[in-house]
């Protein structure tokens, strides 16, 4: 698949670059998809949840009325859960929710995530910029370029670059990540993926190798 190469003003360079047919041109596979986003999704909890068990209640440990002859059923604390103001019984406690995928799931997850956004046209390839300096005007006009103002997009770049990423901070609906750092979770989430010209060859080796 052979997709034109745009500049920072959004005008065609009238060059072209081959997208892998191993990376952009896979049968999408859905529940690989499915779990690698249900891994990153269940990554994002924190697990800090709790609630009192009658062991962490505060209050009298006396048994609150006689064994038998009451009628009623049998009661031993005030702290029990059966009581107003008792413990929680089988309440939330701390825990991960973290679980593990094969390597080899989520690369075929992210290609497959990267098949569908390019059978739907949803990949622009620029070539590599750089900022002078941290502006957010900067990175608007590079989205009022290439027409991204009101779409969520993500710019997948060639290595850490400090300007580029601070001038995006600021702008809801935009995310700016390396090669690297490609998830499935964010590819699909994203309506346009600009992808750098240096940045395919990175793509490529990580989700191949």
């Amino acid at each position: 698949m052979e997709v034109a190469v745009l500049d920072i003003t959004g005008k065609d360079t009238s060059r072209k670059v081959e997208l892998s047919k191993d990376v952009f041109g896979i049968e999408p596979n859905d529940h690989a998809i499915y779990l690698d986003v249900k891994q990153y999704l269940a990554n994002q909890r924190q697990g800090t949840h709790k609630s009192k068990e009658r062991a962490e209640i505060t209050g009298s440990t006396r048994k609150i009325k006689k064994q038998k002859g009451t009628g009623t059923a049998r009661a031993g604390s005030i702290k029990s859960g059966v009581f107003r103001g008792g413990g929680r019984m089988f309440g939330p406690r701390p825990r991960s929710y973290s679980f593990k995928l094969n390597k080899n799931l989520k690369r075929l997850a992210r290609k497959s995530a990267l098949s569908i956004q390019a059978t739907d046209n949803n990949l622009v390839v620029i070539e590599d910029f750089e900022f002078d300096s941290p502006k957010t005007k900067n990175f608007t006009n590079l989205l009022g370029a290439l027409a991204l103002d009101a779409r969520r997009s993500l710019f997948v770049l060639n290595g850490l670059n400090t300007n580029v990423y601070l001038s995006s901070r600021n702008l809801k609906g935009t995310t700016v990540i390396n090669a690297a750092d490609l998830n499935t979770y964010g590819i699909l989430n994203a309506s346009k993926i600009i992808i750098t010209e240096g940045s395919l060859e990175g793509i490529n080796t990580n989700l191949t190798k």
